[in-house]
């Protein structure tokens, strides 16, 4: 046949708009590729007259009759959100279309379900600009190394909160400082909540986890921790160690006598500056993956905008447009495994402390007791400063969070230590 394949796009905002114009521009290539003609359908949004340069033809307020219209083969979600999105997108599902999402919230938050109507339609749900913009990872993690097993995940998934703390390590800014900067170069939004107090990682390590570990995981499993508490203070801590400090998306598949389970977790985190992760800067993504066949892999590159992000929404579209020219869905996400989910309490981690305290015979020992008594192992310890100024600067073994949390609340409490300065995670020392 060469009657062109029909593409249904929801939205036209940023990722939108460079999606439609990549499908105008590069239509004799697009259909090239695919072995069929691919023309957009409709393009439906709330505000048609905030869209001059859409023609006014493919411009439409009603979503779900684009989406179930019988010319439509194929549908792009760039809506973004939960709901109208999910609606739409089972919609399609019951109607036959395949659907394309660049959705990290609805698929961490009902990934499930969203698999599962379009398993029972027949059809194919991709969503490989959900995570990490224009980096190929999630299809790698569904389809590369499927033969693998892979132990860790660990990845910078947000471009904001890297650009701030690539900031704060460069010029010595606090926080606010660097967020205000990020804000004015439009690295930052208006409201910066989801990408500075980590909502944004979390899904998308809920997604990375799902596919990882074949196991479901929504947002709401993952521990989360935002960088507005990292202070100047803490990013030179970690330069004094030869770290940098970066928010990082940990997903691990961790052995127990009860077998094994998984835990996800979003957090600061110090990381050696000889870590691959460490020297991904500004607005870059990059996620670090650990298999026991293939071992390490590193997939690095533009993690947002909307040309970056469009680039993965139209590898998704080549890849469902041949698979209905071929006639079969392609393979889809397994959740076999089903593992439980580690709570944080009991997932093994390592911290690094700095204490103010007294200068004074026997604080050390009284310290050291402390973390022996909630059975934590402390890998280094130094002292700077004399008097007022003394600051002793703790690294643990690992320990499981629990032991580790009820260490520093012990620690506020003794009157040796003038104050707990500083607490953060530290990642990938040996």
């Amino acid at each position: 046949m060469n009657r062109p394949l029909k593409v249904a796009l929801l939205g036209c905002g940023t990722v939108g708009s460079a999606v439609l114009r990549a499908l105008q521009e590069q239509a004799d290539d697009l259909g090239a590729r695919i072995g069929r003609p691919v023309e957009v359908a409709g393009v439906a949004v709330r505000r048609p007259a905030h869209h001059p340069d859409v023609p006014a033809d493919l411009l439409t307020t009603d979503a779900h009759g684009l989406v179930t219209r019988e010319d439509v083969d194929l549908v792009v979600e760039v809506i973004g959100g939960i709901e109208p999105a999910r609606s739409l997108m089972l919609a399609a599902f019951e109607a036959g279309k395949s659907v394309v999402s660049a959705n990290k919230a609805l698929l961490a938050e009902d990934g499930v379900a969203l698999h599962a109507a379009a398993a029972k339609a027949g059809v194919d749900l991709y969503y490989e600009a959900a995570v990490a913009g224009a980096i190929p990872i999630l299809r790698p993690l569904r389809e590369s190394l499927v033969g693998d097993q892979l132990s860790r995940i660990v990845g910078i998934v947000n471009g904001t909160t890297n650009y701030i703390l690539s900031r704060m390590a460069e010029t010595g800014a606090g926080f606010g400082e660097a967020l205000a900067e990020a804000t004015e170069l439009g690295y930052a939004e208006a409201d910066p909540t989801a990408d500075v107090d980590g909502f944004d990682a979390a899904a998308k390590a809920a997604i990375l986890a799902s596919l990882a570990f074949h196991t479901p995981v929504a947002a709401v499993d993952v521990h989360r921790e935002g960088i507005s508490t990292v202070t100047a203070t803490d990013v030179a801590r970690a330069a004094e160690i030869g770290c940098t400090v970066k928010l990082l998306a940990i997903c691990e598949r961790v052995a127990g006598a009860d077998g094994d389970s998984v835990a996800v977790r979003v957090h600061p985190a110090m990381i050696p500056t000889a870590h691959p992760l460490a020297s991904v800067g500004g607005a870059f993504n990059a996620v670090f993956v650990e298999a026991e066949a293939a071992g390490q892999l590193m997939f690095y590159g533009q993690g947002a905008g909307g040309e970056p992000t469009a680039s993965a929404v139209l590898g998704d579209l080549v890849a469902i447009a041949r698979n209905r020219v071929t006639g079969g869905p392609g393979p889809g996400v397994t959740g076999y495994a089903n593992l439980a989910v580690r709570p944080m309490a009991e997932t093994p981690t390592r911290y690094h402390v700095s204490l103010d305290v007294a200068d004074k015979p026997g604080v050390l020992a009284a310290v050291a007791q402390e973390f022996a008594r909630h059975e934590v192992s402390i890998s280094t310890v130094r002292q700077t400063g004399r008097g007022d100024a003394a600051t002793l600067v703790i690294v643990t073994h690992s320990a499981p969070d629990a032991a580790l949390s009820a260490t520093i609340a012990a620690l506020r409490e003794m009157p040796a230590v003038r104050g707990v300065t500083s607490v953060l995670r530290v990642e990938g020392l040996s």
